[in-house]
């Protein structure tokens, strides 16, 4: 009886925290899509970010953005393990960046005309010759001084912890001599899983961490200590496993 009443306490709590989300979301969508000028927009998004996740009674602490470089542009690269991450950097961080994201939600309509507008960039990892073009078309952005955000996990499911890292982040910033500030994202997993639809309200932190200075060469040696690096210095702060050593464990 008592698990049944705590499910059904529980299926409401989301469902009110689902309602107070969609009801900031859907208006400042609209609100975004008329905006003129991208960093105008990207600073509507960023309130309305912070503003749905507090509708949905998810505390957002960020910490650590003085370690931005404010007289050059970053790359930034994250953890991945929900929906929500996307929202969160949006709200946690300044204005200037590209996000860089996985490019199935294209097939989401509103959604993906909401990440043109914000300047987002996709890219294809299903298929080599186009995610080719894909990382062609963000190493421009780099070169030109973009300031880009990665989830260089690529996706996320079930599963705790981190996966391995793809090098588009890594090289991008290795070529244009951009640092790589890696940020770790706390609480999203538990708030909405991947196997979920409707998120709970709980405490969200965003740390952004030491940020590291590019490597003299942007040879394939060099990206990959650079990545590697990279995700150590989350692996450090995280509290979830290290799936590749779980992997490496495995085949033993």
């Amino acid at each position: 009886m008592k698990s049944h009443i705590r499910k059904i306490f529980g299926y409401l709590v989301s469902t009110l925290a689902a309602i107070g989300f969609t009801i900031v979301v859907v208006p400042t969508a609209l609100v975004v899509l008329a905006t003129p000028g991208l960093e105008r927009r990207r600073r509507v998004a960023g309130m309305a970010a912070r503003m749905s996740l507090r509708a949905g009674g998810n505390r957002l602490k960020v910490s650590g953005l003085e370690q931005l470089p404010d007289d050059r542009p970053c790359v930034v690269v994250a953890n991945h393990a929900s929906y929500l991450d996307g929202i969160v950097l949006q709200g946690a961080l300044p204005p200037n960046f590209s996000f860089v994201i996985k490019r199935e939600m294209e097939r989401v309509p509103l959604v993906n005309f909401l990440l043109i507008r914000l300047g987002s960039q996709y890219v294809d990892r299903s298929d080599r010759r186009k995610g080719g073009r894909d990382a062609l078309r963000i190493l421009r952005l780099a070169k030109s001084g973009q300031a880009l955000g990665f989830f260089p996990e690529g996706t996320f499911d079930e599963e705790p912890g981190l996966k391995r890292f793809h090098l588009g982040a890594f090289t991008a910033a290795a070529r244009h001599k951009l640092p790589i500030c890696p940020i770790l994202i706390k609480g999203t997993r538990s708030i909405l899983p991947a196997d979920a639809w409707l998120p709970k309200p709980g405490r969200i932190e965003v740390q952004i961490l030491d940020c590291l200075d590019p490597p003299e060469n942007h040879d394939q040696a060099s990206v990959k200590a650079l990545r590697d690096q990279a995700r150590e210095t989350i692996l450090t702060h995280h509290v979830e496993p290290d799936l590749l050593l779980s992997q490496t464990l495995s085949n033993v």
